[in-house]
Formats: C-alpha cells, structure tokens, sequence
C-alpha cells in the first residue's frame, strides 16, 4: 500500500465485494479521515498483492509499473461509469472506451488442446504477457456485469465523509462500514447540538 496502513485502518471490504471482484477494484484505493489515503495498487508490489490475492495473478507476475498504472487508470474509469450509474448520468465515452477495449484484450472462451497421450482438452493460455490483459478483462467484464445486472439499481456511494467507496445498499443502509456509518451519525449529531436555537 503507497501510505502505511494498520489493520485498524483499512476498512473491511463494502458490502457488495464478495459478490462483486469490480466493486472492491474500484474501492482500492480508501480516502481516510484526516487526509490520510490508501491505494492498493499505488506500487507495483501493491498491486502484484492486490491480483494475487483476488485470484488474478500467480505470487511471481512481477507486475512493473507500466502495469500497476494501467490497473489504476482502469480503476479511475470503472470509478467514472460507477459514479454516472449512480447519479443517474449518462458515461462518459472515454471511460466506456476504455471498459470495452480491455474487455476485448483477452479472449473469453478456453481454447482447445490436444495432447497425444490423453487427447483433447479445453483450457485458456495465459503466458507471462497476458496476465494483465487478463486480469483488466476480468475486472471489466465484473463491473459490466454489476452495471447492467438486476444490482445495479442498488449500487451506491458511501454517505460519509471523506470516503469515496461504493458498495450495494441493503435496505437504507447508505455506508460501506461500520465505521463510516459511526462516523457519519456523529456528524449529524454535532450538526445538530452546534445549529443556533430559534427564538
């Protein structure tokens, strides 16, 4: 992670994240209160961690940075078609672009092999090259999923400052944690008690 951060820190993953990998993509990087920021791809060692540990990646990828920025500018995309989809907002083309070019970078179906002592089988290739092209598809192909699927109406952003994580509102619930949620009707609270009193 670029800034240090403890255990405490990082929130837990938002609701919605289990289901959908796109979702807790875009929520890897985490603004925190008093201007303190997390980004899980913000190295290459962040995100070489962040792939493997979502299944995206072998341990030994050894993602360099021209990848690790190219997982952070799919991100910034899927965070524009996340935030128009949630204000109601048509997308902005870049970002559709961008979406659709990853997804057509790897292919979708598993090619077919033929070995001479047990015969055919079906797998997909990934040599070393293609490992991002891979994981971008996948990621891409999630959030469209997500986008055009029967969550999308639920799909939201996290109501407290200054968190800027989505996550898929159950009921009224209008935080990505615990904590923010703390933090947001503390606010309210304060709000309250400090408002001057009508005569």
């Amino acid at each position: 992670m670029s800034e240090t951060a403890s255990a405490e820190s990082v929130p837990p993953p938002a609701p919605g994240a289990e289901e959908y990998l796109a979702l807790d993509f875009v929520n890897s990087a985490i603004a925190l209160p008093g201007g303190h920021f997390i980004d899980f791809l913000g190295t290459p060692e962040d995100a070489n961690r962040w792939l493997t540990g979502h299944g995206l990646a072998p341990a030994d990828a050894g993602v360099q940075e021209m990848c690790a920025a190219q997982l952070r500018s799919l991100r910034e995309h899927l965070t524009v078609l996340f935030a128009a989809r949630v204000a109601g907002l048509p997308a902005l083309p870049a970002a559709l672009s961008a979406v659709n070019d990853a997804l057509s970078r790897a292919p979708s179906a598993a090619l077919l092999y033929w070995d001479e002592k047990d015969g055919p089988y079906r797998m997909a290739p990934c040599p070393t090259n293609e490992i991002l092209d891979r994981a971008l598809a996948t990621l891409s192909a999630n959030a469209a999923d997500l986008l055009t699927g029967p969550d999308a109406d639920r799909l939201t952003g996290c109501d407290s400052a200054p968190c800027r994580r989505y996550l898929l509102r159950h009921g009224r619930r209008q935080w990505c944690s615990t904590r923010c949620g703390d933090r947001a009707r503390a606010a309210r609270a304060y709000a309250r008690r400090t408002q001057p009193k009508a005569d």
